[in-house]
């Protein structure tokens, strides 16, 4: 029974290893489809049906207003008035989770929009931070805290909290590094806050990868953009604008 078995194995395989398909690839080619106000001139009618019980239910997410914002706040490299400022929430949301970290780092990388000046909805805020990344605290040694800051150097500059201020070069080199003032001490240890794929050593930071006693709640409501909401409210309510620009966190030397 056994070699029956096998005979009807062997069989079967040889005739499928004889089978050719009559299809042979010959070529790949690709092309762009470029989405423009070209297709706003003719709006489907068909695409806006199928989307209009959808259209509700978004904007009633998207649209409520959670604060207003002073000026056109954009990301860039080295520093920014929206790499600034998404540092400084991170340190003034601190205290809720009854940290007191020195300084913080949020990655240029996940700041994915500007926000424009005026009111600032749900749906800006998303746009700026549409990932799952929560707050997490960690602590480093002085000796890697001056190794994360070359990283950073390297990649011509990160959001920091005021604390910091970073004095580097076009090409990467880090010149000095201070916190609050003070020259950074190889041998103490420095608490910080930042997101937990920057803890990861994500973007080219892989001195956090040496951080211990970490502190990440994962819950949904420690996202870093509900945090992010939640300042915007809080200044709503004392009524005040979000504001933010350069202040020399990190400058650019010869």
């Amino acid at each position: 029974m056994k070699a029956r078995n096998l005979l009807a194995v062997l069989l079967l395989s040889s005739a499928v290893s004889g089978c050719h398909s009559p299809y042979k690839l010959v070529g790949v080619e690709r092309t762009r489809l470029l989405i423009d106000n070209r297709y706003d001139v003719s709006p489907s009618s068909e695409a806006a049906t199928i989307i209009a019980p959808y259209k509700v239910s978004v904007d009633s997410i998207m649209s409520p207003v959670v604060g207003e914002a002073a000026r056109f706040l954009y990301a860039d490299s080295p520093e920014s008035p929206l790499s600034n400022l998404l540092s400084d929430v991170l340190m003034w949301a601190s205290k809720s989770y009854g940290e007191e970290p020195v300084f913080s780092v949020y990655n240029i990388g996940g700041m994915r929009a500007a926000i424009a000046k005026g009111k600032v909805t749900v749906g800006d805020v998303l746009d700026v931070a549409p990932f799952e990344n929560k707050i997490c605290f960690l602590t480093l040694k002085g000796d890697k805290v001056l190794e994360l800051f070359s990283q950073i150097a390297l990649n011509g500059g990160e959001g920091v909290s005021r604390s910091v201020q970073l004095t580097i070069t076009k090409d990467g080199k880090l010149l000095g590094a201070t916190i609050d003032g003070n020259a950074i001490d190889p041998a103490r240890e420095y608490r910080v806050v930042t997101l937990d794929y920057v803890a990861q050593g994500n973007d080219g930071m892989k001195a956090f990868q040496s951080g211990y006693d970490i502190h990440s709640p994962q819950d949904e409501n420690n996202n870093v953009r509900f945090i992010i909401m939640d300042y915007f409210r809080q200044q709503m309510a004392q009524g005040r604008a979000v504001d933010a620009d350069k202040d020399g966190r990190v400058v650019v030397k010869e």
